[in-house]
């Protein structure tokens, strides 16, 4: 875990990267699941390095073995007409599998230490079951990353229902929760589907006649203020904790926070793979979701009409997609209640920093 939560921050670069390099030659929509399959082999290769230095394995031998291995996983074809389209096809489990190839090679050698003395014999042995195994599954025209993709795509047949929008806002969280950046993982299945009702909506606005939908992309704006995990709460309950290093970074990461952009705070808190926080940002989330989709289904809230992204504040643009005064009032009232439920959870973990602050003092008092 914390091999994960060290890598995830900087293979951000690669998203980064990706993001720049393939906006160039197409709109952001069209950019975003490529520069995930970036982000992907960046945070194979970062990983497997970080997991190597964790266990004392060998980083020469890890990180090649977890490349071999993350090839063999990816998506068929392998080979598309060009990069761009094959990494957008990638980009939707790219992540997955990269988690998956660097901890089953290390994890493989870690096991058969346990027979052996020599620890490079062993590691070497773990590296070349797991990647027989990915060749076997290669040479049976199995690949892991198609079926990550076929295991999601019951998931756009849910269509415009509640149980829809609750299954991809838990979903979402709980693999962020796991260092899995959600919404990329479902992206290339749930995003197509929920745009075209957007659009359905959209067209039926302009006509002036009874929007059809309710679950759409711009659904989720009341659903995540702040970011995944609807955290923009977190980050303000940290900026005026009495713990100085979360009121440092509450008050860093407030404004990113009111543009629903977290990722400092996920990382810098951590908020991932982090047990004090694994709960609330689950079960927020999906309580807001439930309420959302009440308050639009028994019409005290008007349906999204517009698509608005989401790095607007919430406020913003939930009354720019709706056009109803109604609209920031019910993301108040998910904020109130996003709040109260964090609230205890972030109390503990100041009391966790307090005592390890403690703890590090009278260490280095007694050295």
């Amino acid at each position: 875990m914390r091999a994960v939560r060290e890598s995830l921050p900087w293979s951000l670069a690669g998203l980064a990267a990706g993001l720049l390099g393939f906006l160039t030659v197409v709109p952001l929509a069209k950019a975003v699941l490529p520069a995930f399959g970036v982000m992907s082999v960046a945070l194979l290769l970062i990983l497997a390095f970080r997991l190597a230095l964790h266990l004392k394995q060998s980083a020469a031998l890890l990180v090649p073995a977890s490349a071999a291995v993350f090839f063999l996983a990816l998506p068929r074809p392998l080979f598309a007409p060009d990069l761009l389209t094959y990494l957008q096809h990638m980009g939707g489990s790219g992540l997955f599998l990269a988690m998956i190839a660097a901890l089953a090679v290390s994890l493989a050698g870690a096991a058969l230490r346990r027979f052996t003395d020599r620890g490079l014999i062993a590691d070497a042995a773990g590296a070349a079951l797991v990647i027989a195994a990915a060749l076997v599954l290669y040479l049976l025209h199995a690949s892991l990353g198609s079926g990550i993709i076929a295991a999601l795509q019951p998931l756009a047949r849910l269509g415009d229902t509640w149980a829809a929008l609750v299954l991809i806002t838990a979903i979402e969280t709980i693999l962020w929760t796991f260092g899995i950046h959600g919404p990329a993982t479902l992206a290339a299945v749930v995003t197509p589907v929920y745009l075209t009702l957007q659009f359905q909506n959209t067209a039926a606005f302009s006509a002036h006649q009874p929007l059809p939908h309710i679950v759409v992309v711009s659904l989720f704006l009341f659903v995540f203020p702040g970011g995944a995990g609807a955290t923009l709460p977190v980050a303000a309950l940290f900026a005026v904790s009495k713990v100085p290093r979360l009121r440092k970074l509450g008050r860093i990461t407030i404004v990113p926070a009111i543009f629903n952009i977290n990722e400092p705070l996920m990382f810098g808190t951590p908020i991932i793979v982090n047990p004090y926080f694994a709960v609330p940002f689950t079960l927020v989330p999906v309580a807001l979701a439930t309420l959302t989709w009440l308050a639009v289904d028994r019409g005290f809230v008007a349906r999204p009409a517009l698509y608005m992204p989401s790095m607007l504040p919430s406020f913003i643009s939930t009354y720019a997609a709706t056009l109803d005064w109604r609209a920031p009032v019910l993301v108040a009232v998910n904020l109130a209640i996003a709040t109260a439920a964090y609230l205890p959870f972030v109390r503990a973990y100041e009391r966790h920093e307090l005592a390890s602050t403690s703890l590090g003092g009278a260490s280095r008092s007694s050295a």
